[in-house]
Order: C-alpha cells, then sequence, then structure tokens
C-alpha cells in the first residue's frame, strides 16, 4: 500500500481572483466592499455553471443527432432559413459558420450522406444550390435543440423588464470586454 497523503483536501477554485490574482495584477478588486466581491463571484460562478449546463446540453443534442458542433450550427442555421423563407446556399452557409468554402462542401457532403439535408438547384442562381434540411431531421432538432431553445426564453421572459435590460446590458458589457484590443488597460472604477 502507499503512503497516505498527510494533506487535507481542497476543493480547488478556478475563478476567484482572491485565490489566482491576491495581488490584483490584473483583476482590481480593492474598491469593492466584501459584499459587492462576493456578488460579483455568484456571479461569475453562475457563469460558469451555465457555460457547463449548456456545454452537457449541446454534447447531449450533438450525440441525439449524431452530428458535430459544426453540423448543429449549418442546421440551426439551414432550418432559420427555411422557417423564413430564405434560398440558402453552400456559400451562405460558408459565411454564417466562418469556415472555407472546401470545409462547407465536406459539410455538405457528411449532412446529404446522413440524410440531414438536400441539394436542390437554386430558383434563381442556375450557377448555385438550394441547401434545405429534410422533415426527419428538422423534427429531431426541434425535439432536442428546440424545446432547449424554448426553455431558456420561458426563463427570460419570466424576468422583469428591468432585470431583462440589466442581462443584455450585462452580456453587451462582456462581449465589449472580450472585443477590447489586447493589453488595453480598464479604465480605474470611480
Amino acid at each position: 500500500m502507499g503512503e497516505e497523503n498527510p494533506l487535507p483536501r481542497r476543493q480547488v477554485v478556478l475563478h476567484d481572483p482572491r485565490l489566482s490574482d491576491p495581488d490584483e495584477e490584473l483583476v482590481r478588486r480593492s474598491h469593492l466592499s466584501d459584499a459587492e466581491l462576493n456578488q460579483v463571484m455568484r456571479v461569475l460562478d453562475a457563469m460558469r455553471r451555465w457555460r457547463e449546463t449548456e456545454r452537457v446540453a449541446s454534447e447531449a443534442s450533438q450525440r441525439y443527432m449524431k452530428l458535430g458542433e459544426t453540423d448543429m450550427r449549418a442546421l440551426r442555421f439551414l432550418i432559420a432559413a427555411q422557417r423564413q423563407g430564405v434560398v440558402a446556399t453552400p456559400s451562405q452557409i460558408a459565411a454564417h459558420l466562418r469556415v472555407s468554402t472546401a470545409s462547407t462542401t465536406k459539410l455538405l457532403d457528411r449532412l446529404a450522406e446522413g440524410g440531414h439535408i438536400r441539394r436542390m438547384p437554386h430558383p434563381i442562381d442556375r450557377r448555385s444550390f438550394a441547401i434545405e434540411v429534410t422533415d426527419e431531421t428538422r423534427i429531431a432538432a426541434r425535439a432536442s435543440v428546440g424545446r432547449s431553445h424554448a426553455r431558456r426564453f420561458d426563463a427570460i421572459a419570466s424576468l422583469t423588464a428591468g432585470e431583462r435590460e440589466a442581462v443584455a446590458r450585462f452580456f453587451d458589457s462582456l462581449i465589449a470586454a472580450e472585443d477590447a484590443p489586447e493589453g488595453q488597460e480598464r479604465a480605474a472604477p470611480s
């Protein structure tokens, strides 16, 4: 038998700057009270738990439909296009997915081989194809991804107008923070 570890087991915390950045080299927080800092940590923890929940749900949908993440994104785009009466083309799919036309061709070949899409002559542009999702795939996507989206919609709809506005501003702020140029310092809190 091996030696027992004399150190007690402790949970590793990944996102608490009090532990990961004690000298405030990256995360300035000395202007926050303990209560405010605890609220920030509660939001960060909720975000972490949501990302994990979303990842697990996404993986379950992918397994259910036997497809990868990019395939699922392509199908969601195609289903939305069909519902909106838009003729979807391979170039539109490539632009939506931000992948090359060669990658899109391989993706469409895979989806067609799996019975998920149909390629048809474009109704106006004879140089292109129109891509549609098969009824079977649309029904399967609705049963997995569609139901999940409906539950998220209901959760958001249950908030007050002010709460929805605060959540939207929060996400806009996160996006702006990610879009900030590398190395750009945040303005010091007032």
